[in-house]
């Protein structure tokens, strides 16, 4: 079962505490990276701590949820080895993982109700890297990385 990594900022808090709870009920290794509370806090810190666990191998896969999930997903973004997305409907959380091979996933708590970032997140896992061409394009991408 895949090791899991969760951040939040005070926006996406009380979304990451039902993921968690649903996670763990799943039966994946969850690791919190803060923040612990509604108390408004900077969203850098926290998404950079799952970006991180997830590019040096600590963790299979991250998820980031602020109040819009943009801005953790240029956070998650800036760290090497890190191809964040945005899942902002069903499709796209498939597509994410069966084309650019995501390793974390970003949402907007604030544009979202808890049960869709739950469905996309079970719609993500459940679908695998298809490769091939698609592979030549990661490829590509961790290249500008470099």
């Amino acid at each position: 079962m895949a090791r899991i990594s969760i951040a939040s900022d005070h926006g996406g808090f009380e979304a990451k505490k039902a993921v968690i709870a649903h996670l763990a009920e799943r039966g994946y290794e969850v690791v919190d990276q803060g923040t612990k509370s509604l108390d408004s806090c900077d969203y850098p810190i926290f998404g950079e701590r799952t970006a991180r666990d997830v590019a040096e191998g600590r963790a299979d896969l991250g998820i980031l949820i602020c109040s819009s999930g943009e801005g953790m997903c240029m956070v998650a973004n800036k760290v090497h080895g890190i191809r964040a997305a945005l899942l902002y409907n069903d499709e796209v959380a498939q597509l994410a993982r069966q084309h650019n091979d995501a390793n974390v996933i970003c949402f907007g708590a604030k544009f979202m109700p808890v049960a869709d970032i739950i469905r996309r997140i079970d719609l993500f896992l459940a679908s695998s890297f298809e490769g091939g061409r698609h592979q030549r394009r990661v490829d590509e991408l961790n290249a500008i990385q470099g």
